[in-house]
């Protein structure tokens, strides 16, 4: 078998490269007919060509024996490349006894949210939109594979809810959400600060963009318009956008019917029962039933990463900071996003219990460990697009 250095893999990470290799636990495996068939997304693997994916692999993978035979191993590398300490150290707490740590708790619970009652998504006023929130935090538990011990199982789990309850493709989640979890904050890579054409995000690319002429919006504003541009367009247009766009380009019929489903059961019911016209009904589905989720991911995960280091890609910590902004019940539990992103498997209910070990981890390994109320994480937010459209404009503004 051929030995690697880290050297000779490098020229597997050029995008005109048609094999791709990883390396999982100083092992090289090739993934370039695999990738395709990958849960994940094929562009998740090769985000990953070249490089080292062992951290990810153990974040995102909790039935391993099953997983890791799958791509054909063809070699070793010649010298390991250093994991995090942070994402290493945390590994350990996955051999900790269930009961300790609780990373059990909260199945039953996720279980629970898709209870007949919550079938039934069409109910008026409040109850509806209590609803689609729970559903959306349920089907985020499936999607992360930590409602049932058998991967089938939280698969069909994951496409009944995101698609019949949440009107979604479940692999367009999974090949968004992934690639997030496996790149945070990496520039081309991490679909959640991909929105160069509004906000320029991060210290780097505005300078770029600002001396290259690129893009429309005057992101020297863009502090001011982020509330009008941001929340209220993500969910309601964006996400609809990229998801029937997603569907129709793939192909995938299935995750269409599941889509179906949702919009024929919620706007016949509701227009039939509640609203005198078509316009009412579907001012309603905008404005109630999808601004809860777009704060949420604008208060749990944006506030969380845009004031962090955005960049192209870096061996980088996951997020450092927590948001505890409202409450878990209004956020499910997602105001823990270093938890969420060192054991993405865990059950969210699992999330305080597993807070204070990781606290121990980050003081022991000095990395710092933050916690902001919410008048102080969303002002991080402004002051960062303030910044970083100010960057874009000093760059644009220079000469030649």
């Amino acid at each position: 078998m051929k030995i690697y250095t880290w050297e000779s893999l490098k020229e597997f990470q050029q995008r005109d490269c048609k094999q791709k290799l990883i390396v999982i636990e100083g092992k090289v495996y090739d993934v370039t007919k695999f990738m395709h068939k990958h849960p994940g997304g094929a562009k998740l693997l090769g985000a990953y060509a070249g490089e080292d994916a062992t951290d990810a692999w153990v974040a995102l993978h909790n039935d391993k024996e099953l997983v890791e035979n799958r791509p054909a191993r063809i070699s070793d590398a010649y010298a390991s490349w250093p994991s995090r300490p942070l994402v290493r150290a945390a590994a350990v707490l996955h051999q900790v006894p269930a009961p300790v740590l609780g990373i059990r708790v909260g199945r039953c619970a996720a279980a629970m949210a898709v209870r007949p009652a919550h079938l039934d998504c069409t109910a008026s006023g409040p109850a509806a939109v209590h609803r689609q929130a729970q559903a959306g935090w349920a089907q985020h538990d499936y999607g992360h594979l930590s409602v049932f011990n058998s991967r089938r199982l939280n698969h069909i789990g994951h496409e009944l809810v995101v698609g019949h309850m949440k009107g979604a493709s479940s692999h367009w989640w999974n090949f968004r959400h992934f690639l997030h979890h496996s790149k945070p904050n990496v520039v081309g890579a991490d679909p959640d600060i991909n929105v160069p054409y509004l906000f320029l995000l991060g210290d780097k690319m505005p300078q770029e963009w600002g001396k290259r002429r690129r893009g429309f919006m005057p992101y020297n504003w863009q502090h001011d318009y982020f509330w009008l541009l941001g929340p209220p367009m993500l969910l309601p247009l964006y996400f609809h956008y990229e998801n029937i766009y997603f569907i129709f380009k793939r192909g995938d019929w299935r995750d269409f019917v599941w889509t179906l489903s949702f919009f024929l059961k919620f706007f016949f019911y509701v227009f039939n029962h509640f609203f005198p016209s078509w316009l009412a009904t579907f001012g309603f589905y905008i404005c109630l039933c999808a601004t809860w989720i777009a704060l949420v991911f604008v208060a749990c995960t944006q506030m969380s990463h845009i004031p962090m280091d955005i960049d192209r890609d870096q061996r980088r910590e996951p997020p450092e900071c927590r948001r505890r902004l409202i409450n878990d019940w209004f956020t499910g539990h997602l105001n823990y996003q270093i938890e969420h992103h060192l054991f993405p498997t865990m059950p969210r209910h699992s999330y305080p219990l597993v807070q204070p070990h990781v606290k121990q981890l980050c003081a022991r390994h000095g990395i710092p460990y933050v916690e902001k109320p919410l008048s102080t994480a969303l002002a991080d937010i402004i002051r960062s697009l303030k910044k970083s459209g100010e960057l874009w404009l000093e760059a644009y503004q220079m000469p030649g």
